[in-house]
């Protein structure tokens, strides 16, 4: 049986980024052209990843609106963005501002938002529940985390962004990103043990 090199794998991932850059650039010179049906296709290739981001930034309620207006800030912006720039980080750029001006209004008391009740389930026996109990225990501690610590942290560590991505789309330093990573998993870690969780 023949060895396979992790330079293999690296070169077949580069070959996908590759091409769906290709395909995200081919579909934004439709979507300058008028075509609605390109931007669609673009929504679908994207929208599940910004609704998570928004999901862990600003939970549930008000998701559908606050990806609507992603993507219609996006459709708008497109004649915008630069030839050289990458539209999946443009694109997340966009969906941190959104959930920014979010946190903003909410913390002047513009929205009131329901808040989800914290049930810790009695009984672990059943795997299921188990692994809500824990989703729910990391949701908590990203809870209580500043905004820009959990960004970094949910853009690097939950959505496997590269940190020089995650630099771009904040524009911010990569010692910034760095630093701010280190501070909310220790964060992330304490609040966990405080909860009888230990790693």
């Amino acid at each position: 049986m023949m060895a396979t090199s992790p330079d293999v794998f690296a070169n077949v991932q580069s070959d996908r980024q590759d091409a769906a850059l290709d395909l995200d650039s081919s579909l934004i010179q439709h979507c300058l052209q008028g075509d609605r049906h390109s931007f669609r296709q673009l929504y679908r290739r994207h929208q599940q990843r910004v609704r998570s981001i928004l999901y862990q930034l600003c939970g549930a309620a008000c998701l559908d609106d606050l990806v609507q207006d992603v993507f219609f800030k996006a459709w708008k912006g497109l004649p915008h963005l630069q030839q050289t720039a990458k539209f999946s980080t443009w694109l997340y750029r966009i969906a941190w501002n959104v959930a920014s001006d979010q946190r903003k209004a909410l913390a002047k008391g513009r929205l009131h938002l329901q808040q989800v009740a914290h049930h810790t389930p009695t009984h672990h026996s059943d795997p299921t529940l188990l692994h809500l109990h824990y989703q729910d225990l990391v949701q908590r501690g990203l809870d209580h985390l500043s905004f820009e610590h959990r960004t970094v942290l949910i853009l690097h560590d939950l959505q496997e962004m590269p940190q020089k991505e995650v630099a771009t789309i904040l524009r911010i330093p990569i010692g910034t990103v760095k630093s701010r990573l280190f501070h909310a998993r220790a964060a992330i870690r304490q609040f966990l043990q405080q909860q009888g969780v230990h790693l």
